[in-house]
């Protein structure tokens, strides 16, 4: 299995190593080469004999360099570096014998969107290079031929099927340089990587002691590599003897990097002081705080959170994209004729609107799709979020505080004063929020706010639970939005396909409605870091409260029975929003299936 795993396909070979291997035998007198560590995992017999089959040195050279290594030196470093022999010789021997392709990596660089598959920290701890992408597999240069453990295992690591080629230690130390060049000339100087604290300043992006330089490093990496990637989240958790880097892309984790438990407290504080208001000698108590980062030419804003575990303290850092403020409803996901309904609900001159889903579901993101929406000069927009997770010009911004006595219901009852045409509540969490909110809509105000349910209909029980009257949620409430969001298939690889059996009967489809159909298969490619999916996009459950869905909900009618009402009178279910956005070719059906898999037809 490794050696077919490993072995690379012959015109990746052919492209980096046009000249046929050379007869080991005839190689005259090597020139003097640097001295290198030892870097070989095989032992040292083994390392021994395939040196003496080539025919690059004597046994007498052999036996000088075992007396001559120094600390941490294999018999090949020491060979190097007492002449005997030339270092891409020596890895081009022992390349051969252990199967794999060696490579001349001196005048190569490969495309830039290769590179960009291997992040600068797993190229530094694997010692090891992107190369080539073909055929959905990738193909990189190791230093290492011997350690067949690491080999085994880069195809986890890296999230691709992986074949390896081999180069000399030196080269892949130079093309690591080479391709990299940018990430490492920015950690050098971090010039593009500015701090602003939410707390007090310090100067975190500048002032530190020599010794912390490194980890200011590794943080600044971390963090711009993750803008570059899409992540939406940065996982740092310590494990029993390391700690484990995760980017969220799309909403699957990914692991990235793994480094040694030693490090952990100084990457905590590190990340502490860039936020200005976290405690570095508090580490028994969760702390939340706030970062402001320019990268390149975007503002990002990150929410750090840490959490003490039996390990240690782990951090989330959940990255706050402003441009995400620009969307508009079409990219939310949103299908020309929900669209049309959705943007008439928003306009309306009272009432609330509902957006619910559990978390991660894109909630927040669509109510500030509607005030940019609706954001008007001659309308006043108040906003109370917990907290405020973008800033919007033009919109009055207010953020709870509860250990002021800053409440939602506090907020609400006070801002009311200053009288607002729409007013937007980060939550309704309970029955004082919610009757101020009720309040609101029906003295003349336009209410946007969420709720956690599962689906639409399930947010009248919902209310009717914190103990809001049901002839109140009949008169105040004028829609519910329950949503999901499904990753989109990258449009730069996806292709024509085809529904499983199981799939057309899991998503209750027939024949007229596969007639026209685009059914689109994901592939995966170097632009979607080959998953075969690239964004999201929201499914919808738009629930209108029309003359006859308020007498039901004044009847009590149960949710099941409410929402078998709701379709009658033609609500379509997120499933059904997601089967026609399978049939357009925007996602898969698994996709689909795998968020509304508690959906009822």
């Amino acid at each position: 299995m490794l050696e077919k795993s490993c072995h690379p396909p012959q015109d990746i070979a052919t492209k980096l190593c046009p000249r046929p291997i050379p007869d080991f035998s005839t190689i005259g007198d090597p020139d003097p080469t640097p001295p290198v560590p030892a870097l070989y995992s095989a032992k040292e017999d083994y390392l021994t004999e395939i040196l003496l089959e080539s025919g690059l040195v004597t046994a007498d050279q052999i036996e000088e360099a075992k007396e001559a290594k120094q600390v941490r030196e294999d018999v090949v470093a020491a060979s190097v570096r007492l002449g005997f022999i030339k270092e891409a010789d020596a890895a081009r021997a022992l390349a051969v014998n252990a199967g794999l392709e060696y490579v001349d990596l001196t005048h190569y660089t490969p495309p830039e969107e290769v590179v960009g598959l291997v992040s600068l920290d797993h190229a530094r701890q694997y010692r090891m290079v992107p190369v080539g992408f073909e055929q959905n597999r990738l193909q990189v240069a190791v230093s290492d031929p011997f350690d067949f453990e690491m080999l085994d295992s880069l195809n986890h690591v890296l999230g691709h099927d992986v074949d390896a080629v081999a180069s000399s230690p030196a080269q892949i130390s130079d093309a690591i340089s080479r391709y990299y060049a940018e990430a490492i000339g920015g950690l050098e100087s971090e010039a593009d990587l500015v701090v602003t604290s939410m707390g007090p300043t310090d100067d975190p992006a500048g002032a530190a002691e020599a010794g912390d330089a490194p980890i200011i490093k590794l943080v600044a990496e971390l963090l711009k590599e993750s803008f570059k990637m899409g992540a939406s989240d940065i996982h740092i958790e310590p494990l029993e003897t390391s700690i484990r880097v995760r980017y969220r892309i799309d909403g699957v984790l990914h692991q990235v990097a793994s480094h040694p438990r030693n490090l952990l407290s100084a990457i905590v504080a590190r990340v502490k002081i860039m936020t200005g208001a976290m405690s570095i000698a508090e580490k028994r108590l969760p702390q939340d705080a706030r970062i402001q980062l320019t990268l390149g030419d975007k503002q990002v804003d990150l929410r750090v959170s840490t959490v003490p575990t039996n390990h240690g303290e782990s951090i989330v850092m959940r990255i706050l994209d402003k441009s995400a403020l620009k969307l508009g409803l079409p990219q939310l996901g949103f299908l020309s004729d929900d669209q049309a309904t959705f943007e008439r609900l928003i306009t309306l001159p009272d009432g609330i609107l509902l957006v619910t889903g559990p978390t991660g579901s894109g909630k927040t993101t669509t109510l500030y799709a509607c005030l940019n929406y609706i954001n008007k000069p001659d309308r006043k927009i108040i906003t109370v979020e917990d907290p405020v997770e973008y800033q919007m010009s033009g919109i009055n911004q207010v953020m709870v505080r509860e250990d002021v006595g800053m409440t939602f219901a506090a907020a609400l009852r006070s801002i009311l004063r200053q009288a607002p045409n729409i007013i937007m509540i980060g939550e309704i969490r309970d029955l004082e929020t919610a009757s101020i909110a009720i309040n609101a809509s029906l003295t003349g105000h336009l209410v946007f706010s969420t709720l956690h349910t599962n689906d639409a209909p399930s947010a009248v029980a919902r209310l009717a639970d914190i103990g809001v009257k049901r002839f109140l949620i009949a008169s105040a409430v004028r829609a519910i939005l329950a949503q999901r969001l499904v990753r989109k298939l990258c449009d730069e690889c996806k292709e024509p396909g085809e529904l499983t059996e199981r799939e057309i009967r899991a998503l209750g489809l027939d024949a007229s409605q596969m007639a026209g159909a685009t059914i689109m298969s994901p592939v995966g490619c170097v632009k979607c870091r080959t998953t075969g999916h690239r964004g999201r996009a929201g499914i919808f459950e738009i629930f209108e409260m029309d003359d006859e869905v308020r007498h039901m909900v004044n009847d009590n009618l149960s949710t099941p029975q409410l929402r078998r009402q709701a379709r009658e009178l033609g609500m379509r279910t997120m499933r059904e929003d997601g089967i026609r956005k399978v049939l357009n070719g925007m996602t898969s059906a698994r996709e689909v299936l795998h968020v509304t898999m508690a959906d009822s037809n």
